[in-house]
């Protein structure tokens, strides 16, 4: 049984680029999808599509590599695990690499990066950082 399927998703793209794979597929979700949008939007997958498969469906990332073959993403953190919760005010929206990266936020508006959030003055929970 999976725990933590975020941190789930944010481990098979994270091996996906290690072993340079064109795509990897994760279990869908609401939450997945919403990420996969946010990683897209910054820059760091190529694409994602939706596959309704099965009783959930799938998500197919293509990854991003540059010029040299490298990932685009050269690291992934999970924040907020199920036993410790990462919530932050919007005072405290954290950093990742003074502004190279990005952190992930679930708000009331929904789920935006750092940024975004920001920029709306909310603050939420730290699901994860890209950078």
């Amino acid at each position: 049984m999976m725990t933590d399927p975020i941190a789930d998703m944010l481990a098979r793209i994270r091996n996906a680029c290690q072993v340079h794979h064109k795509t990897v597929e994760v279990p869908a979700s609401k939450m997945k999808l919403a990420i996969a949008k946010i990683l897209k939007e910054e820059g760091y997958i190529e694409d994602f599509r939706f596959i309704p498969e099965g009783p959930q469906g799938k998500i197919e990332i293509t990854l991003k590599y540059d010029e040299q073959k490298r990932p685009v993403i050269a690291g992934m953190k999970k924040v907020s695990k199920p036993g410790r919760r990462i919530y932050v005010k919007k005072e405290d929206l954290p950093q990742v690499l003074g502004g190279f990266g990005i952190a992930i936020i679930s708000t009331s508006q929904g789920i935006m990066t750092d940024k975004e959030a920001r920029k709306r003055g909310i603050g939420g929970e730290v699901i994860c950082e890209v950078w």
